[in-house]
């Protein structure tokens, strides 16, 4: 598999293996099928696993304990997340390190390779339209993370218990920018990256999303780039493995997606791996995060990146069949 520089990180195999899909927030799969996948994922010479505490509540991380026991495959490298919200401030630091310590044991694990906040960064005193009830749990707001939790993830990689720290880039597109560019900064940004520039149902604000500024932005901090998102939860692919209704922001998209989904079927491709190919030609994009669930979708995956990035034509026409939000 090809490799990338991931920003100050050295090299990553260009696709990444997310663990979303294998702790079963994508549609059902087994523990069997999951650990079987991500096995294979690394045997195909992915060198890069993404897991957080919030995949199927603590199943992706259980996966990556039962398919290695404690004991990584030469070269690979772990990231796992940490859901901080907006807690007092004097708890921030227990917080973090009470998820750091749960996810470690049921990897097995003595330390990863990265911990990203996995909150939505926005600022002081700021409601979210689409989720102000809620957001106090998955929302973190700028004081807390410059005052409390930035030094408390600076302090574990001196410790040498985490190897970077990074964030997750889907908050508020403004308070997202203004973390990559004040210091210190993440050494690592998971940034929307798909052919629709859009986050669907994590866009909670009414804000435009901003998707390719951001990672034209971490890459002109150094930072690494993961994409995510790059088959749009599904709207990129042949049909949905989920129900939704006509009002979700990912069937939105999928109903925008019909001329893509059009070309592929003209080119005798699916769509899934021409978005992923898509995704592998972003400027800034340094490793694609799959969100795959079972062996055969990884394999799509896999020959996405075997056929490598698409050329400056082809991703003219598929912008041309999107065409503007």
């Amino acid at each position: 598999m090809r490799t990338r520089e991931l920003g100050r990180l050295g090299s990553v195999s260009s696709l990444t293996l997310g663990g979303a899909g294998l702790g079963g927030v994508w549609g059902a799969t087994s523990r069997e099928e999951a650990v079987a996948t991500m096995r294979a994922a690394v045997d195909a010479g992915i060198t890069w696993i993404d897991v957080a505490p919030s995949y199927g509540r603590g199943e992706a991380e259980s996966v990556l304990g039962a398919a290695f026991h404690g004991r990584l495959p030469q070269g690979v490298r772990v990231s796992t997340k940490v859901q901080l919200g907006s807690p007092h401030p004097q708890v921030v630091e227990r917080r973090i390190l009470l998820s750091l310590e749960r996810s470690l044991r049921t990897m097995l694990l003595g330390r990863v390779d990265a911990l990203l906040l996995h909150s939505n960064l926005v600022p002081d005193g700021f409601r979210m339209p689409r989720a102000a009830a809620t957001q106090e749990r998955w929302a973190t707001e700028w004081s807390i993370y410059v005052e409390k939790a930035r030094p408390v993830l600076e302090a574990l990689v001196r410790q040498g218990r985490i190897g970077a720290w990074g964030i997750t880039a889907v908050g508020l597109p403004r308070t997202v920018l203004r973390a990559l560019e004040s210091g210190p900064a993440p050494a690592v940004a998971q940034c929307v990256a798909n052919l629709l520039d859009s986050p669907g149902g994590l866009r909670q604000f009414d804000d435009e999303p901003h998707s390719r500024e951001i990672i034209r932005t971490a890459r002109a901090r150094h930072v690494g780039v993961f994409g995510i998102r790059a088959v749009q939860a599904g709207a990129l692919t042949e049909a949905f493995d989920r129900t939704l209704g006509d009002a979700d922001p990912d069937m939105r998209d999928y109903v925008r997606a019909a001329p893509f989904r059009t070309l592929a079927s003209e080119l005798g491709e699916k769509p899934a791996v021409l978005a992923h190919r898509y995704a592998l030609s972003m400027e800034g994009v340094d490793s694609v995060i799959v969100g795959v669930k079972n062996r055969t979708e990884l394999a799509e995956c896999l020959r996405a990146a075997d056929q490598g990035p698409l050329d400056a034509q082809m991703v003219a026409r598929i912008d041309a069949c999107i065409g503007p939000v």
